[in-house]
């Protein structure tokens, strides 16, 4: 996965979802890094969390379970949990 940091990846996500507000994305970045820090599992297949992912589906998931696709070499990872 490719890193990013809270606040670069909130910032373009609210530019293209206009309807999203960036203090509520940023905030919901935090919980699924803590969640992810925390050691949580994807509620579907028990893999290691997204957290991205979760923040935007609300709910603690994997890469794969999240988008159904098992490439996430090009897709953004929190910098702080991208390992």
């Amino acid at each position: 996965m490719v890193p990013i940091s809270i606040n670069e990846f909130a910032k373009s996500f609210v530019k293209t979802n206009k309807e999203e507000n960036l203090q509520d994305t940023k905030e919901k970045l935090q919980l699924a890094v803590e969640n992810k820090k925390g050691g949580a599992d994807c509620t579907s297949c028990d893999a290691p969390i997204w957290a991205i992912g979760s923040a935007i589906v609300g709910w603690n998931g994997c890469f794969t379970c999240i988008t159904g696709e098992g490439d996430s070499s090009e897709d953004y990872e929190i910098d702080v949990v991208n390992y």
